[in-house]
């Protein structure tokens, strides 16, 4: 919550899968798109929210599967559980709210008596949302039977059905769309509410998302009968709220276009080896040099001089880079490495992002830019904690030298081959 100084100028709000994460594009290229988007001009002044149906352990799970960026907030469990940062602390007081009104074990106890509903892995058994498996042609009734016998015990609970056989149990109090609420009202409370606020979804318990008064909603191109029977149903007027005509994280980029919300031109798709545009912030340069690294290796640039001048005409000739294994190199050395391994890549699923971007401007012509690079090779995944020092070019306005660079492996993601790695 303490992330920014004054309110974001954009909080996105995004369910996972089927929404931010397409698990039918194997290369990811939606979720790549996104994540150049966000590092490049939205990290430093904005909020990323991911809000899932998924425990923190299979949350967790994805991130090992998919290039996810790291969210400011995660909302997990159907909105049962809120945290904060890399770090996920928990938030204390949106626990004490959903006590209200709910006990555990008794949910346990009545619902042992339905044989329609078969309890999902103990993963999913969380302190607030209880799940199952049941199927789509019984789902209405055990839901209007449950819904009677826990009332008849003293409690108050959500119960959400969404895939066509997920079935939740939550307090009253819970779900996607009050966690969400419960954050504006604390936002509101310091000062700090979002200049603007995108909902994004797929699924029948993303539709609360976009019940929440002042928001932008996008509905993707894949979304479910489920939630666009939804919005037929209440909320097929409201301008705010879009059925994008692109998949997952492409209908999210999309909707920021639509509502003038910011930008919407991901680095990943400007050709930068035949563009003359400058960069505009530190970080879009960061995004930009490391597209063109992941192109240059993947074929995908024309092999000319000219890409390899360029990145040696905004490195510092005495310039330096630290290894990940401590080995330091001249920046022009280092980008000499590179160009001759034009194409090592070509025909590999190899892809590189960067997450996490924080810039500093330390004096009038120079910023700090503090991240983590990641490649993905084939099933390999490798990762360097990396600070780079930028100074701008006074003889090109908006443009950078690359200083010095500093990388350190990230625990458990160093390179098998230590000396392949390049930049």
């Amino acid at each position: 919550m303490n992330k920014l100084d004054a309110p974001a100028r954009l909080m996105v709000v995004s369910d996972l899968d089927h929404t931010m994460v397409d698990h039918h594009d194997p290369e990811s290229l939606s979720l790549l798109r996104f994540n150049a988007l966000w590092e490049s001009v939205y990290r430093q002044d904005s909020l990323l929210v991911f809000s899932t149906g998924r425990s923190p352990t299979l949350y967790k799970k994805l991130r090992k599967e998919k290039p996810m960026l790291t969210p400011d907030i995660t909302i997990m469990s159907v909105g049962t559980e809120i945290t904060y940062g890399e770090a996920m602390v928990p938030d204390d007081g949106w626990e004490e709210v959903l006590n209200h009104k709910w006990d555990r074990n008794i949910v346990l106890e009545e619902t042992a008596k339905f044989s329609q509903l078969s309890l999902q892995s103990e993963t999913e058994l969380r302190p607030h949302k209880i799940s199952f498996y049941v199927e789509k042609a019984k789902a209405q009734e055990v839901i209007e039977s449950l819904s009677e016998c826990l009332g008849n015990r003293g409690l108050d609970v959500k119960i959400i059905y969404s895939g066509g056989m997920d079935l939740d149990i939550l307090p009253q109090g819970a779900g996607k769309g009050q966690a969400l609420a419960y954050l504006l009202k604390k936002f509101n409370s310091c000062g700090k509410r979002p200049n603007n606020t995108l909902v994004c979804g797929d699924s029948g318990n993303d539709a609360e998302l976009f019940s929440i008064p002042g928001v932008y909603g996008v509905m993707v191109s894949n979304a479910q009968e489920e939630l666009l029977q939804w919005h037929a149903e209440n909320a097929k007027d409201n301008p705010n709220i879009i059925h994008a005509t692109e998949r997952c994280a492409a209908g999210i980029i999309q909707a920021i276009g639509h509502f003038k919300l910011g930008p919407n031109t991901s680095p990943r798709d400007v050709d930068f080896s035949s563009s003359k545009e400058d960069s505009v912030k530190p970080a879009y340069e960061i995004v930009k040099f490391y597209m063109l690294y992941e192109k240059w290796r993947r074929a995908e640039l024309e092999k000319c001089g000219s890409v390899i001048q360029n990145l040696k005409s905004i490195s510092s000739p005495t310039g330096v880079i630290v290894h990940p294994s401590g080995v330091e190199h001249l920046f022009q050395e280092a980008i000499d490495a590179f160009g001759a391994c034009y194409g090592d890549k070509q025909g590999k699923y190899f892809r590189v992002w960067v997450d996490k971007v924080v810039t500093s401007q330390i004096s009038s012509d120079a910023w700090l830019v503090k991240f983590d690079k990641w490649e993905l090779d084939g099933e390999e995944w490798e990762c360097c904690m990396t600070t780079v020092l930028l100074n701008s070019k006074s003889e090109i306005p908006s443009s950078f030298m690359w200083m010095h660079a500093h990388q350190t492996w990230l625990a458990g993601y160093a390179a098998r081959d230590q000396e392949a790695w390049i930049l």
